[in-house]
Parts: C-alpha cells; structure tokens; sequence
C-alpha cells in the first residue's frame, strides 16, 4: 500500500521551509527557500514552483505561516511580518494557482498542535505551549483542540502587559520583556559586546560555564517568565507548560524556570496554596511548526 505524502511549509520571515512528510509525521525530503518579503503575487509564486515540484506525489499542501488566522476559512487577518498578506483570502488565492487541499494554521498554534499530537502535551487534555522568540508565541490547548477565541487572537501572548502601573510604556509588553532579544540585549551590556555578536548560543555558552553576570541576567529573565506563567495558570489552570523556541534546548533555562516558580509560588503560602504546574520542553524544536501545521491538514481534512 503506497503511503501517503504532504508537502508542508513552515513560512518565516527570512526563508519557507519546507518537508515531505508522511501521514506520521516521518519527514521524507527537507528544504528552504528564501521568503518574498515585496508582494502576495511573488509568495504565491513561491509556493507554486514548490507545488508544481511535488504534485504528482503529495495529498495536499499543510501550511503554518504568522498572523491572526481564520484558519477554518483560510483567511488572514493579519500577516505578521508579511503585511501583503493582511486581509487576504490566502487559501483562495493559493488554489487558484495549486490545484489540492490546502490548509493554513498560525505558527504558534501549529507548534501547540505538534505537542499535543506527538510530544510533550500528547498525555493533556488542557495545556500550554509558549514559544520564546523574537516575540512570545504559542497556543492554548483546550479539550485536546486549538482554543483561537472569537478573534482568532487567543495565545498572542506578546502583547500581554508585565507591569500595569506602567501600562502606557509598551517596552512592558511581555514580548520584549521575555524575547530572545531582551536576553541577548542583558548579556551584551554586561559582556561589553556588540549585540550582533550574541546569539542564543553564546548566552548559554556563558550561562554553562558558570558566568555569574549571565546567570543574573538569566535568573531575572526566567524569574519575568515565571510571573507570567502563573499568570496564565490563574486563567486557565492548565496540566502543563510546554517551552518552545530555540533556547528551550538548553536545560538550565527550564532548570531556572522550575527554581523560579518555586519561588514565586512561595509568596503566596501565606494567602493561598497555589497548585504547582509542571513545565518542561517542547518535544519538538525547529520542526514543531511543520509536524503542527500536517496535523491542522488532519483535523481540517
């Protein structure tokens, strides 16, 4: 019995990667090319080319792009970095040029979907993913499915308020606050470096070997992280917190995340007794928002 074949596309801001996957999520072919960042025509020649490479063997086309998604309709309301795809029948628009099912999801709700499907939420009927990114993604899992609200907005967690004594200064956003930029921005003042030259890997490089000033910096990033955590929890009181995003490869952080929640539920003794949430790594890192977006295809199709 010939196994069935997707092609499926994780749509960032500098490149579309794209897979061949299996109905299990088994990847069969890899690639990139470089995102159109001038106009919608030029992005659906994109995926075109890619289509047209693939047709005679593929089911259908799963795709996991950023923006407020009407992914039952295939609209985007908005297109994140990609403004040509504000207010766009993006799935319309796409079979007029690729004749299969096509199905779009938000990125951050594919890597919640991912997890759900096959990693770390897979046991869960409620839980959370938080992507730690330029900004703060993720999804809400409810009863197993995306939870999007009644303006596909659910899980935009960027754009909650840290402090809201200071709610009119939008650095307070918990997107710059618990960025990967405000942790590169931390290291390069106390280091004395260009912040070109700090990436992920060169804070945890310090962090692993002990640098006191950069495990300050991480206790105060990941003590901001764990506030919100609770905050999240109060609303939802889910069984678990998944950490997505480059950096959550790294053990310390979610070493510090747990020592920080520990802490902060600590405050609280004297008022209430707070449950505890587990919090641990997304199964999946940079493949997550592929695995997630075939799994959309599965419940839309």
């Amino acid at each position: 019995m010939q196994e069935n074949k997707y092609l499926v596309l994780d749509i960032g801001g500098s490149s579309i990667k794209y897979a061949i996957m299996t109905d299990e999520a088994e990847f069969v072919e890899k690639g990139k090319v470089p995102t159109p960042l001038d106009n919608i025509e030029n992005f659906i020649k994109t995926i075109g080319k890619l289509y047209d490479l693939y047709k005679d063997k593929i089911r259908g086309i799963a795709i996991s792009m950023p923006g407020i998604l009407d992914s039952k309709n295939g609209y985007a309301y908005s297109g994140g970095a990609l403004l040509y795809n504000n207010d766009k029948e993006i799935v319309k628009l796409l079979r007029e040029r690729c004749d299969t099912n096509i199905t779009i999801e938000n990125d951050g709700k594919c890597a919640a979907l991912a997890e759900v499907w096959k990693g770390s939420l897979k046991e869960c009927s409620d839980g959370i993913v938080i992507v730690l990114g330029t900004g703060i993604g993720g999804g809400i899992i409810k009863d197993r499915k995306i939870h999007k609200g009644k303006h596909f907005f659910a899980g935009e967690f960027s754009f909650m308020m840290t402090n809201i004594s200071e709610s009119d200064n939008l650095d307070n956003m918990w997107g710059f606050k618990n960025g990967s930029i405000s942790l590169r921005k931390g290291v390069s003042e106390v280091k004395g470096l260009p912040l070109e030259e700090v990436d992920g890997y060169k804070v945890f490089e310090y962090a692993n070997a002990g640098d006191e000033e950069v495990l300050k910096i991480l206790n105060k990033f990941t003590n901001d992280l764990a506030n919100q955590i609770i905050n999240l929890q109060c609303v939802f009181d889910p069984e678990k917190i998944a950490i997505g995003g480059g950096i959550s490869s790294q053990p310390i952080l979610i070493e510090y995340i747990r020592k920080n929640l520990e802490k902060n539920y600590k405050k609280f003794e004297d008022k209430a007794n707070l449950p505890r949430i587990e919090v641990e790594k997304c199964t999946f890192c940079n493949d997550s928002n592929l695995i997630g977006a075939l799994y959309n295809f599965f419940i839309n199709f």
